[in-house]
């Protein structure tokens, strides 16, 4: 079954749940998420980004040029 993420499938609080469940299973062996990474999900929850915007940031910060 596929789930549709986006913001205009998702309310606010869906995506809360959502992002604290990735959190959640991202963090059982690995650091907490940085800072800069904590503002782009903040941006998700809020409805101003969406997921695939914050990979692609993300992917371009650690991209060794």
């Amino acid at each position: 079954m596929y789930k549709n993420y986006s913001i205009a499938e998702t309310t606010r609080v869906e995506r809360e749940k959502i992002v604290n469940d990735a959190l959640a299973l991202s963090t059982l062996d690995a650091a907490e998420p940085t800072t800069q990474t904590k503002e782009l999900i903040d941006c998700y929850i809020m409805g101003k980004m969406e997921i695939s915007d914050i990979l692609k940031k993300t992917i371009e910060r650690y991209k060794v040029v």
